[in-house]
């Protein structure tokens, strides 16, 4: 997750945003021949980016709710399995840009950032391909994040009232549960991530889908550009929020956090003898 929010952040905030910021000065841009190329990793990268958060969060449901396939399922080869095919599929989902796309770089701050052709761009083909990539990343991840939440949250609330009558009958007095205080925890985790998700993701999805009417013939009212812009940053900004959160509340990692501040120099040192 983390690897492909970095690419991310630099194929669509570096390498796409600067130069829209600092247009004269990257005007050079527009006669170099490989944007469709960029669209590729970056809309591949954003795709991973996506698809890596539902799989977290499926491997987390796993792990809470499924107790059978938990030991089969959550070990380093499966997840090494699936990041490697989401990658390869969410590569080869956007070689379609590298045809549909211009070479040369448009430098305007719209959802296709490269030259198009007029019939490309009024072409209901690919108005229906823009609306499939448009729906599997990320209105398809928006459905499965609240699905597989929804279920986790169940599942954490029924048998947490399964343990709090336990408890009361064995012991007959309330005390202080870590174990339910643990899962009180992962609920506010996980709704955080869904409505984090879906909130930052919304505004520049429904622009897409409005403007992309509005070239296929569709009238209707026409968006403030502002909105866009606000897309843009809030898209990116979900880039690194999940991944934050997913680390920052995680209790190993926050040791060693405390680890490597205390001790900068033992990650090297570690490196160095396990390549001895």
């Amino acid at each position: 997750m983390s690897a492909a929010d970095l690419l991310v952040i630099i194929l669509d905030l570096i390498l796409r945003q600067i130069p829209i910021v600092y247009l004269q000065q990257f005007e050079f841009l527009r006669s170099i021949p490989v944007c469709n190329i960029h669209a590729i990793l970056l809309y591949a990268a954003t795709d991973c980016s996506v698809w890596f958060t539902v799989t977290f969060t499926f491997d987390r449901f796993v792990a809470i709710c499924c107790q059978k396939l938990k030991s089969k399922y959550c070990r380093e080869k499966t997840a090494a399995l699936v990041l490697g095919t989401v990658t390869v599929l969410s590569c080869l989902k956007n070689i379609f840009w590298y045809f549909l796309l211009t070479d040369r770089y448009q430098l305007w701050n719209i959802p296709w950032f490269c030259d198009v052709t007029v019939d490309v761009l009024e072409s209901r083909t690919w108005g229906t391909i823009e609306f499939l990539h448009n729906i599997l990343t990320p209105c398809v991840p928006f459905v499965m994040i609240l699905l597989l939440n929804a279920v986790t949250v169940r599942h954490i609330l029924m048998s947490s009232r399964t343990r709090r009558r336990l408890r009361a009958h064995s012991s007959g007095e309330s005390h202080r549960d870590p174990e339910m205080e643990s899962r009180r925890k992962s609920i506010i985790l996980l709704l955080v991530i869904s409505w984090n998700f879906i909130l930052l993701w919304a505004v520049l999805m429904v622009f897409s889908i409005w403007n992309r009417m509005l070239f296929l013939g569709y009238d209707s009212v026409i968006l403030p550009g502002f909105l866009l812009e606000l897309g843009f940053m809030l898209q990116l900004l979900s880039c690194c929020t999940n991944t934050a959160i997913y680390a920052v509340t995680q209790t190993q990692f926050r040791e060693q956090l405390k680890n490597m501040v205390k001790n900068p120099l033992s990650p090297i040192v570690k490196c160095i003898q396990l390549n001895r």
